[in-house]
């Protein structure tokens, strides 16, 4: 049987939400499942805090009240976060993504996760 981790939608209004309910959903309180982009995309792809058994599915219920949460808004808190700690070469791409998130354009921080998920372990995740 296919183990089932369900992440409750309605406790991730942040990044950091995220970073906690999933590693909690998989891997039990204080649990960990990355705690940044690239940690989760390893994580995902069978690094660190894998479940052990390959098969296993994500349900990320009430995902929409999420996609609200880790919008436009969020997604300018985190790169004020990335400009502020990035490289000096890489502040012209994070300040160009930073303009669009205030001006509501580009990809969210939601869209950034689903993307991980998509690339690193396509069919885990089901939105619920």
């Amino acid at each position: 049987m296919t183990p089932i981790y369900v992440l409750d939608g309605t406790q991730v209004r942040t990044l950091e939400d995220f970073w906690r309910g999933i590693g909690e959903a998989i891997n039990g309180p204080g649990g960990y499942f990355g705690r940044n982009l690239d940690a989760f995309a390893d994580c995902l792809g069978g690094g660190f805090g894998t479940p052990d058994d390959d098969d296993y599915v994500v349900e990320w219920r009430d995902h929409q009240m999420s996609r609200e949460h880790l919008g436009y808004p969020e997604t300018a808190r985190q790169l004020e976060i990335q400009l502020s700690r990035c490289h000096p070469t890489n502040r012209p791409s994070v300040s160009a993504g930073l303009a669009a998130a205030r001006q509501e354009r580009g990809t969210t921080v939601f869209d950034w996760l689903i993307e991980i998920f998509d690339d690193r372990a396509p069919g885990v995740l089901r939105l619920r």
